[in-house]
């Protein structure tokens, strides 16, 4: 009896699913696919893919943490140089408990002079005084951050006449390419300013702090976000180029201790 030729991928479906029916009996790790042999594995399935049917047919804009639809969409526009300017009203509920605003004056100020948004730090004594926004861009370290964020952050720096605060990993090659201002940032592993068994290096911290591009120190007292242990950059993640810059051996585990060794609170 010879088969119809379209019958073969028939023949071929019906074969795998009862191959995996017999599997599925057979095991003994999981009781939904054992009960409920082939139709149980759509529930992996239906988790596999739950994120995505969320996002694109449940939520709406205003829903999700910790960005909304609506302030992811804001964020693309902007970042395309488009308009994020939305017609005929808002999405959000002005009238809830807690929605804040600011209310219209009828007697309008002159805009401010942007100057006016700077603070001079440093005093006389200081041979390199720095005129800082009010608003930069907060510690995130090479590592945590790819190369690619690191060189888009701090040429919005310098495009924006702003600081980027380097973070506790210290200053990369890619943290100086667009020459914005830099805060280096000293933590309690003192990367970028240690000796090879981590203790604090002043001559490697004082070449260091004669670049033209860091305009500020920053010394991390503790470590806020891990109180009591300190943070730890798994040896897998220290490559060449991180290892470089941290001055940390390749391929082994780099702790920021819970506090300093150079200095007592």
């Amino acid at each position: 009896m010879m088969w119809h030729p379209a019958l073969w991928p028939l023949a071929l479906i019906a074969t795998a699913l009862v191959a995996l029916g017999l599997f599925d009996v057979t095991q003994t790790r999981h009781s939904v696919r054992r009960n409920y042999p082939v139709i149980g594995n759509v529930r992996w399935l239906i988790e596999w893919i739950r994120p995505e049917i969320r996002q694109y047919l449940i939520e709406s804009d205003q829903d999700q943490t910790p960005f909304s639809r609506s302030q992811r969409s804001l964020v693309y526009a902007r970042a395309k140089d488009e308009s994020s300017e939305r017609a005929f009203g808002t999405q959000l509920d002005v009238y809830r408990d807690g929605y804040e605003f600011i209310s219209p004056s009828i007697r309008p100020v002159p805009v401010a002079d942007p100057a006016a948004f700077r603070v001079t730090i440093g005093g006389d004594q200081c041979a390199r005084p720095y005129s800082a926004s009010l608003f930069n861009i907060s510690a995130m370290s090479f590592g945590s951050l790819s190369a690619n964020a690191i060189r888009a952050l701090n040429r919005g720096a310098r495009l924006g006449d702003f600081y980027q605060d380097s973070g506790e990993g210290g200053i990369s090659a890619y943290h100086r390419e667009h020459g914005g201002d830099l805060i280096w940032e000293i933590g309690s592993g003192y990367f970028g300013c240690r000796t090879a068994d981590g203790a604090f290096d002043p001559d490697r911290f004082a070449a260091q702090a004669a670049d033209p591009q860091v305009r500020m120190i920053e010394i991390k007292l503790s470590q806020g976000a891990k109180p009591g242990h300190g943070g730890i950059l798994p040896g897998a993640k220290v490559t060449p180029e991180i290892a470089a810059v941290r001055g940390v051996p390749i391929g082994q585990d780099c702790v920021s201790p819970s506090g300093h060794s150079a200095f007592t609170t």
